[in-house]
């Protein structure tokens, strides 16, 4: 309590040292209501630009019925002034009460999960990751529920828009692909990007150049969820684009004379990049999450592939719910964590049967959320492979089929296939 009313105190009588109290609490952090309030009465006026004194905050405080008298307010708010040891101490003072608001936190958490696991006929893979997601919230400080004001939020815009024009700041991480940058204005944060197609296209390789050039441009973690190739196969993949060998020549073995100096060059590239691999089958979205907060600096998940996770909850539901419930918590999860995630999807046949091959977002298999939740959707197309005399060789499309923060485009990339590699053919520049 002492806390509280000194930290009340202060503001009321220092009224500078608001914006340090802000940067530190907010009312939720109060453990009395009345103090909550107060608090409240505080940062409207800070707002507002109206002078904080005794006499102001006396006066918004009975405005908003925060005392029952005035006589009430005025015994009360000399209380607070009178508490306090010392106006240079807020930051101290503060920190008692954020400490404290985390205790109480804790002990609420702990009883729900015990109330749960108790009472609960839920599958106990459930309950665990609730309790992992209500610990988390904690340590994140997360908020849920809170209605903020336009006016702050156009405050914190104008500042992020500040720190792009001067570039303090750049969103999101490169792809390396710049003509799909230019499209996506980059892979952004909180993004679920599809990336989608039908067999032998290469999306596999794509997501795997994708992974490789993130790592190496932005200096961040990128962390590879595979469910359908082990680790070792990724790896082979990795070398193969890395040090132009070819792929069943590394796969074999068969590896000769100058291919091994090439060998170890691109290995010591590829072993300086912070790329983590989990090949776990059968992995859900919470477990997912779980190994991703142990990671400090995530610039790009990419999973590998959607249709062989596995939901939560009730196992009688057909396979579109399914599917449905995984790519929401996918968006979730990307939200969360303030990380790009790159899925890949499979295509139903419908490309097969027509006499344009190129895949439409109708095409999704389980489709029923996959197109909704994304934020990005994007295929992978090579002509050569349905149209071998015709086609351009070596050529694949990338095509943007949804893009939520501007147009849809088609840009063209170069397929080596004999080393899994894609390279830039768009009009930025040649690799």
């Amino acid at each position: 309590m002492e806390a509280e009313q000194s930290v009340l105190g202060v503001l009321i009588l220092s009224p500078s040292q608001i914006p340090k109290a802000l940067s530190l609490l907010d009312e939720d952090c109060f453990y009395k209501d009345l103090h909550k309030k107060l608090f409240s009465v505080l940062v409207g006026l800070f707002t507002t630009g109206e002078p904080i004194d005794f006499v102001t905050v006396l006066n918004a405080s009975l405005l908003q019925n925060v005392f029952n008298t005035r006589e009430e307010a005025k015994i009360y708010l000399n209380e607070l002034m009178d508490v306090v040891p010392s106006i240079s101490n807020i930051a101290s003072y503060c920190k008692i009460v954020k400490d404290k608001y985390y205790v109480r936190s804790l002990i609420l958490a702990a009883r729900n999960i015990m109330d749960l696991a108790i009472s609960s006929d839920s599958d106990v893979q459930d309950i665990l990751d609730l309790a992992e997601q209500q610990i988390f919230n904690i340590r994140q400080n997360k908020k849920s529920g809170r209605l903020l004001a336009i006016d702050e939020v156009i405050a914190e815009e104008f500042e992020h828009l500040d720190k792009l024009a001067t570039g303090r700041l750049k969103v999101g991480v490169s792809s390396g692909y710049l003509e799909l940058d230019a499209i996506l204005n980059r892979l952004n944060p909180s993004d679920l990007i599809i990336l989608a197609a039908r067999p032998a296209m290469g999306k596999t390789s794509f997501l795997l150049n994708i992974a490789v050039r993130v790592a190496k441009q932005s200096k961040k973690q990128v962390v590879i969820f595979s469910l359908e190739m082990s680790v070792q196969q990724l790896v082979e993949r990795m070398l193969s684009f890395e040090c132009s060998i070819m792929s069943n020549t590394i796969h074999s073995g068969n590896i000769k004379g100058e291919e091994w100096a090439l060998l170890v060059e691109g290995a010591h590239r590829l072993s300086e990049c912070a790329i983590f691999f989990d090949d776990s089958s059968d992995i859900t979205v919470p477990e997912m999450k779980a190994k991703l907060r142990r990671l400090t600096d995530i610039g790009l998940v990419v999973i590998d592939y959607l249709q062989l996770m596995s939901s939560i909850g009730k196992r009688d539901r057909n396979r579109v719910q399914e599917v449905s419930e995984i790519t929401r918590m996918l968006k979730i999860m990307a939200k969360e964590l303030d990380v790009p995630i790159i899925a890949i999807s499979q295509l139903a046949r419908g490309p097969e049967t027509r006499q344009d091959h190129r895949p439409v977002l109708s095409d999704l298999r389980e489709s029923g959320s996959i197109e909704q939740d994304a934020d990005v959707v994007m295929f992978l197309y090579r002509d050569e492979y349905y149209n071998p005399e015709k086609a351009k060789p070596g050529v694949a499309e990338c095509i943007v089929a949804k893009n939520r923060h501007g147009e849809t485009g088609t840009f063209e990339l170069g397929w080596e296939g004999k080393f899994t590699k894609f390279i830039g053919l768009d009009k930025y520049h040649n690799e």
